[in-house]
């Protein structure tokens, strides 16, 4: 069984994305331990966004180090794409082990701490960091479906 925790930059506001997010929550559980991490939004201005992606990345440093054992993936817009079933086996090469995922905030990440991590992506396109969330769970729970040999992806 997989073990997925997805860290998160900030809770959902959004009503409809919370509850799309929270049903793929409900359907991934009977195929993956899930943990959801949400860590907090630095609020920022015109002048200070530098900032505010400096202390976010500390604040998720802090977190993944927590998890030693685990192999951590950002989300960035320059990372590995996948189409459906690739990322099934994805999922699938760390049935068993601990994966990462992380989602930054609005602002993304730093340049040097995105150097540090693979990554992965959603999308050649961008997406609204809570939007991906919704997105990646729905990725997940579509891969976890591919490898189970159910029919949801046709």
């Amino acid at each position: 069984m997989n073990n997925i925790t997805l860290i998160a930059v900030g809770a959902l506001k959004n009503k409809a994305l919370q509850t799309l997010a929270a049903d793929y929550e409900k359907r991934i559980a009977p195929y993956a331990r899930f943990k959801l991490i949400e860590t907090s939004a630095s609020p920022f201005g015109k002048n200070d966004k530098n900032r505010s992606k400096r202390q976010e990345n500390e604040v998720i440093e802090k977190v993944v180090h927590k998890l030693p054992k685990a192999d951590i993936f950002l989300l960035a817009e320059k990372g590995n794409v996948f189409d459906s079933p690739s990322f099934a086996s994805f999922l699938n090469e760390y049935d068993g082990r601990d994966l990462v995922l992380v989602i930054g905030g609005a602002l993304g990440w730093e340049e040097e701490f995105r150097k540090r991590y693979k990554c992965i992506s959603l999308s050649t396109l961008t997406f609204p960091h809570e939007l991906a969330r919704v997105v990646l769970l729905e990725q997940i729970y579509r891969g976890l479906l591919i490898n189970a040999g159910k029919d949801y992806h046709y």
